[in-house]
């Protein structure tokens, strides 16, 4: 008779998603995984396949809820400068509010395992493509009310954005302190007037 599962999956996978942004997928261990899982090894390789399968379904997790959150703000969006002021208000409060500053786990597996993966380069190349064209489509709304500059086409602009961002999210890394965040915003955002 098959066991029945008495874990949520999701809050388990939430956990990994976790674990692996803190500690990278090299640094996590797979007793590491089970102890922070609070599963059986056997749970976890039946539920989720091997530690590799387990961190692809963590950063697909992952890309759902911070990307989709992101993207979903941005396209339902009426006030275009508003809206990218409110992106980057999210980037600098989640980055600060952190004890252990984990930047941004896509970033972060970017530079970890996408030099040498094909599947998570895929990964984080549609990811970085949804978020730049998110943000090409507001500024280009923006632009359309002059509430943005046109002198720099929407898609340079988008990609000014997105690199920033990503930029942030590695500064927090580093400890940037709330100075550092209020400066490189400022200074994008003179650059879309």
């Amino acid at each position: 008779m098959a066991r029945t599962k008495v874990f949520d999956e999701e809050e388990v996978l939430n956990k990994a998603l976790n674990l692996f942004w803190e500690k990278g997928y090299n640094g996590t261990s797979a007793q590491e995984l089970v102890d922070g899982l609070g599963i059986s090894r056997s749970s976890l390789y039946d539920t989720y396949g091997d530690k590799y399968q387990l961190f692809k379904n963590s950063l697909l997790q992952y890309r759902k809820k911070f990307a989709g959150a992101m993207i979903e703000m941005i396209d339902g969006s009426n006030d275009f400068e508003k809206t990218l002021k409110e992106v980057f208000h999210y980037v600098v409060t989640e980055s600060l509010q952190e004890k252990f500053s984990k930047g941004c786990f896509m970033v972060n597996s970017s530079v970890e395992l996408a030099p040498h993966n094909l599947e998570i380069a895929e990964i984080v190349n549609d990811n970085m493509q949804d978020i730049e064209d998110a943000l090409f489509r507001l500024i280009k709304k923006g632009q359309d009310v002059e509430q943005f500059s046109k002198s720099h086409t929407a898609r340079s602009l988008a990609r000014f954005v997105f690199n920033t961002i990503s930029g942030l999210r590695v500064a927090s890394k580093s400890g940037a302190d709330k100075k550092v965040f209020d400066d490189v915003v400022k200074v994008t955002l003179s650059a879309l007037k």
